[in-house]
């Protein structure tokens, strides 16, 4: 056995279980991960130490004594800092947020307590959720773990840093364009976004809401569905949650892909994609075929408005849910000697950051007098054919395999004064979105510079075991998941 932080999920508990390891000591080796290597990827915003060696403790004596022991039950996660956590500082990666410290907790932090499981720190994350890169933290920027040069992919790139530099068993994360998928995608492990509704979004800091999704980030499939299995349900604090029962999200790993048909869109392979990745990707469909799977030709026309249709929705809900910070009830203030109204301009220019400002502007203009129906009611509209695309599509297949993004990690700052440029990197996650239908990326292969690249399936509603199953059968048959970077400098 290598160090206990390189455990997955599922390994760790099974040893958990049978009293060969403890949660201390699982837990100490992920903060002495923290520690050592921290300094050259900056994942962490804060790491609760203290804590979460109480909550080791704890873990241990439930089990011990078998009482109430649950798949997480003393596995160490991280949280990216959009969740609202009791007496710990929550920020969003924002100025106006620095010093928030939040009096409740979110139900999914509530779930992970209740399940026993080690929370050891918030990682960093796109301001507001809001880019591709992690590049937008107001707070710091965070280095992919393979290649300190290159971007960690956003907005979750803290949550899947700390995951593949091993220094948490697991992170979650949320998903509003591809903010899970992307950042797994580039940091080599694997994030899955659940169908919308799946996971309460009570204590999520909004973005978008009715795109946001709360999802995990883990170096394991399995470890993935067990994560999603520990916080999904019906929440009474959130109308938008679905009242369906939760399943077993690993009751479809380990079994045969005979018979399964894999939907292979044609609008996802096409120029633009870099050539490694089309190699790659095309390589995992070829493996998924030599597993039983059948390739069944889809098209899913509306593709091509996808990206217009989400930063037309996405920038409206932003506006609107970023109106609460205006310097009065929690959060940064500025100008109190201007006036009311200088007071919230003042407090919102200092505490916003430029993307953030840019998306607000965007969203304002969009839902204002004399545009609402040209931009944000025709984007709706349009969304419901991308929906309707997708319905049609799994009449003849049971998931989608596409690409998760057309490259692998860019340079830090070379799309940074290029919103265009840095949109697109989404263009291949943000349909799934707009259709509130899970997805997932995994590991499927390596460009000519090391750097990872994603495979990623999508599944009709609430088809989260279906998904699990296929990515596992093609997680087993391959090596790229067990692959872990070497952090220079570390």
């Amino acid at each position: 056995m290598g160090s206990l932080n390189e455990l997955s999920i599922e390994e760790a508990s099974r040893l958990l279980g049978a009293g060969e390891i403890s949660s201390a000591e699982l837990t100490e080796a992920c903060l002495s991960q923290i520690e050592a290597t921290d300094g050259a990827v900056s994942s962490f915003l804060e790491v609760t130490a203290d804590s979460a060696r109480e909550q080791a403790k704890v873990a241990d004596a439930r089990l011990k004594a078998g009482d109430d022991v649950r798949p997480l039950t003393g596995i160490p996660i991280a949280l990216k800092d959009i969740f609202i956590t009791e007496g710990v500082r929550t920020t969003c990666a924002s100025k106006i947020l620095a010093d928030y410290v939040p009096a409740y907790e979110g139900t999914t932090t509530a779930k992970l307590k209740e399940a026993g499981a080690v929370l050891v720190g918030k990682v960093n994350m796109d301001e507001f959720a809001m880019g591709s890169s992690c590049e937008n933290s107001g707070l710091q920027q965070t280095r992919n773990p393979w290649s300190r040069d290159r971007v960690a992919g956003g907005s979750s790139g803290g949550s899947a840093t700390a995951v593949a530099a091993r220094q948490a068993l697991g992170a979650y994360g949320t998903d509003t364009g591809g903010s899970i998928r992307l950042p797994a995608s580039y940091c080599g492990v694997v994030g899955m976004k659940p169908t919308y509704g799946r996971v309460s979004r009570y204590g999520v800091i909004a973005f978008a809401s009715s795109l946001d999704q709360v999802g995990p980030l883990a170096t394991s499939v399995r470890g993935a569905a067990l994560m999603l299995e520990a916080v999904a349900g019906k929440d009474p604090m959130d109308s938008t949650s679905i009242d369906a029962p939760v399943p077993a999200m690993t009751s479809e790993c380990g079994k045969d892909l005979k018979g399964l048909r894999v939907g292979i869109p044609k609008e996802y392979f096409i120029d633009g994609i870099e050539p490694d990745v089309d190699k790659a990707v095309r390589a995992g469909l070829h493996q998924l075929a030599s597993l039983g799977a059948e390739l069944v030709d889809i098209s899913l026309p509306h593709t091509d408005f996808a990206a217009a249709t989400y930063y037309l929705v996405a920038t409206a809900e932003a506006s609107s849910n970023l109106g609460r910070y205006d310097g009065v009830r929690y959060g940064l203030r500025a100008g109190e000697d201007e006036g009311l109204v200088g007071m919230y301009g003042a407090s919102r220019d200092a505490g916003f950051g430029t993307e953030v400002k840019r998306r607000i502007m965007l969203g304002t203009y969009a839902l204002s007098a004399g545009y609402y129906d040209a931009y944000y009611v025709k984007a709706m509209k349009v969304r419901t054919l991308i929906r309707q695309d997708f319905t049609s599509a799994f009449e003849n297949c049971d998931v989608i395999a596409m690409p998760t993004s057309p490259g692998t990690a860019f340079e830090i700052g070379s799309r940074i004064d290029d919103p265009i440029a840095m949109y697109l990197s989404d263009i291949l996650t943000i349909p799934v979105n707009l259709a509130g239908l899970p997805g997932i990326s995994i590991p499927c292969g390596f460009d000519g510079n090391g750097l990872p690249i994603g495979l990623q399936l999508a599944a009709a509603p609430l088809q989260e075991p279906c998904l699990f199953g296929v990515a596992a059968a093609y997680e087993d048959s391959t090596e790229f998941h067990k692959r872990a970077p070497e952090i220079a400098g570390a």
